[in-house]
């Protein structure tokens, strides 16, 4: 474990990713204490601009909402979804990698046709079709960005699987006479492990990002206030009150960066060799 952390310390992108993601959480956190009510009162008149009402520093939109109480609450929304959708992705991508990978032959087969008829269709379009059946809501949403986010992770599961599956110590568990469920829980997937934490920060930026896209297009929850809805209920007005569209979008790219940096510094401190031969 210290020289995981001596490995991700060295990297200054991944540091600086874990800082400003500490960052996000905790105005995610402190939000009912930082704006105690709800993000949707009205406290001003509309388009007061920023940084001319110390109570209202950024201003507020075109209802007269504060937009500082709409950021802070819209992270955990998104935070929230990006999390549990991954959470979710990876419930479904991890087996189904894991059983295609270790038994091979036709039970491969028939996964990975299954895997390849969700990668057909554009995961966004995807994404849209299944939020208008059930109706936008947070459940609707990140049940959307679950089923178009875990065909990656069983494609890496089962890459994954097959290279462990010809050990010598996977050779040996199964000579011994376990049961596949045990190989495959205590010998295989703990070997596995690296790569899908690596995916899986990266996932839950991918996750904030569609969320946030969904939400723009109108299809966010209505009783739950985001940054993409942030977005999207400013863009008739973006000429006249720029801050509405400026401030959630540069929330969104900070967050998005930060999982970013920190899934390539976790890359390279899981991957010592890997890190190695790019250095």
């Amino acid at each position: 474990m210290k020289d995981f952390w001596r490995r991700y310390s060295s990297n200054r992108g991944g540091v600086v990713g874990a800082l400003l993601l500490v960052l996000v959480v905790a105005l995610a956190i402190a939000a009912p204490l930082l704006f105690p009510g709800s993000p949707w009162k009205m406290v001003q008149r509309p388009f007061l601009p920023p940084f001319e009402n110390s109570a209202l520093l950024l201003g507020t939109d075109t209802v007269g909402r504060n937009v500082a109480a709409g950021l802070a609450h819209g992270a955990r929304v998104s935070l929230l979804v990006g999390l549990v959708s991954t959470f979710a992705a990876l419930l479904i991508g991890i087996p189904v990698g894991a059983l295609a990978g270790y038994f091979g032959g036709w039970v491969d087969d028939v996964l990975m046709r299954i895997t390849e008829f969700f990668q057909t269709v554009p995961s966004f379009a995807l994404a849209i079709v299944i939020v208008a059946i059930f109706q936008p809501s947070v459940v609707s949403i990140t049940l959307a960005i679950a089923v178009v986010s875990w065909p990656p992770v069983a494609r890496l599961v089962r890459g994954e699987v097959m290279s462990l599956r010809r050990r010598e110590y996977v050779e040996a568990a199964i000579l011994q006479g376990l049961s596949a469920r045990s190989i495959i829980l205590g010998q295989v997937l703990p070997n596995a492990v690296s790569p899908i934490i690596v995916m899986a920060s990266l996932m839950v930026a991918s996750a904030i990002l569609l969320e946030s896209s969904l939400s723009f297009l109108g299809l966010g929850d209505p009783n739950m206030m985001s940054w993409g809805y942030m977005i999207g209920a400013a863009r008739t007005v973006i000429r006249n009150a720029w801050w509405l569209s400026v401030f959630p979008g540069v929330a969104i790219v900070i967050t998005v960066l930060a999982l970013n940096l920190i899934g390539e510094s976790l890359n390279d401190a899981l991957n010592p060799r890997l890190s190695r031969r790019r250095s």
